[in-house]
């Protein structure tokens, strides 16, 4: 992303001066009904979030925020859409990461995010749990590896597409398990889980909210979670690295726009998006989903740690034998 320096700050300052219409264009925003696109089927963890987080920032920026459902590609179908769209900040990218760090080393003539999407800011932190369907006989993540290796290739995890995370979560999985699980790839996390609770798919490494509700109801058995440590909306479902398997895989939210949005309406969406998520409402939300806050950085930080994750999960691919698409 461009950084402006003193000499050029003070030439835009004298050019404003000249055009004051336009400088008060570049820093408008909203200039109408705002669309965040997501890039999966409604009813997985990302379209959730996004009609939660566009709920409560609607009335705070005077706009309707509508959530518009791009699913396909693990995601790279809304990169693309918002990619293309007009550089205003009016249609914005509610991306999982994966779509946006991942996605570029796993997909055949996929976009380059890092150079068409500008980061504005992350909107949340989570993990993943480990669910199956409550006929599959076991207990724990130990038994389902137990069975993997007594019926070898037999079982199946599903995944919102290929190089996401809970596609990385299963490929790590099996990796560090020494099993091997048939992945197989849906358009969202919502008929990936669709397919585990009617029995056609053995498990899957799924977003927090649209599994706890799931587990709560009977629908889905919960096994394990991906983080570091357990989490509050399902405090007995112990981590995997606490049953032996040394896997821990987190995700994030983020909003994007189109690369060549300009920094003054970049920076008004990130205030507004920020000021949103100190809304009582928003931890509430999260709590709800499982979900946490994010780490507070400033638009730079979070393009840079964007930047750092696209590095380091391109190594991490090549070595997991991920193919591209």
């Amino acid at each position: 992303m461009k950084t402006l320096t003193r000499r050029s700050t003070v030439g835009l300052g004298a050019t404003a001066l000249l055009l004051p219409g336009l400088a008060r264009a570049q820093a408008t925003w909203p200039n109408g009904p705002v669309t965040f696109v997501v890039g999966y089927a409604a009813g997985g963890g990302a379209d959730i979030n996004a009609r939660e987080l566009a709920n409560i920032e609607s009335p705070m920026i005077g706009q309707q925020i509508v959530v518009d459902n791009k699913g396909g590609a693990a995601g790279s179908v809304g990169a693309r859409v918002v990619a293309a769209a007009k550089p205003d900040g009016q249609t914005l990218f509610y991306a999982v990461g994966t779509n946006v760090i991942i996605n570029p080393w796993v997909q055949k003539g996929m976009i380059d995010t890092l150079a068409t999407l500008a980061p504005i800011c992350q909107t949340t932190d989570y993990q993943y749990v480990l669910v199956v369907n409550p006929k599959v006989p076991v207990k724990t993540a130990a038994e389902l590896v137990a069975l993997a290796k007594k019926d070898p290739e037999k079982l199946t995890y599903s995944s919102s597409g290929v190089g996401g995370n809970n596609h990385l979560a299963g490929a790590l999985f099996a990796d560090a398990a020494g099993i091997k699980i048939t992945h197989v790839p849906y358009k969202g996390t919502g008929p990936a889980l669709a397919d585990v609770i009617s029995g056609v798919i053995t498990m899957n490494f799924s977003s927090l909210p649209p599994a706890v509700g799931q587990v709560k109801g009977g629908n889905l058995k919960a096994l394990a979670v991906t983080g570091e440590k357990r989490i509050k909306s399902m405090p007995d479902v112990p981590t995997l690295k606490e049953q032996g398997i040394d896997v821990v895989v987190n995700g994030w939210h983020g909003l994007f726009a189109p690369g060549k949005t300009p920094d003054a309406i970049l920076d008004k969406i990130a205030a507004d998006t920020k000021a949103a998520m100190k809304d009582p409402r928003w931890d509430q939300a999260l709590a709800k989903d499982g979900l946490e806050m994010p780490p507070d950085r400033t638009r730079a930080q979070f393009a840079k740690f964007v930047a750092d994750e696209h590095k380091f999960w391109g190594a991490k691919l090549k070595e997991l034998k991920v193919e591209m698409e």
